[in-house]
């Protein structure tokens, strides 16, 4: 089993993008990596749980959310809430089993 804690929308050299799409597409950039450092893609995603600041981000999560998964659907929650830093749109959280 694989947990990979909350990623947020920042590159390694601290740069959060403003638009709400690009910070989806880097955090799912972000949990791809971490799956296919352990070995593993987004099919062996059991369970994800994302975090938005607010509901009108939900549509553009879910595009791009789809987008990844393709056919896959693991279990899913989404939770509206403040997040730590007011730049952030969005933080995923995951569970992956291979």
């Amino acid at each position: 089993m694989l947990f990979i804690s909350g990623q947020i929308p920042q590159t390694p050299d601290g740069h959060v993008p403003t638009a709400p799409e690009a910070q989806c597409r880097l955090v799912w950039h972000n949990i791809q990596a971490i799956l296919a450092d352990a070995g593993m893609d987004v099919d062996n995603l059991v369970k994800v749980t994302t975090f938005l600041a607010d509901r009108r981000f939900a549509e553009v999560n879910t595009q791009v959310r789809n987008e990844v998964l393709g056919t896959h659907r693991p279990a899913l929650t989404m939770i509206v809430t403040g997040i730590f830093d007011p730049e952030w749109i969005i933080e995923v959280e995951a569970i992956a089993v291979a």
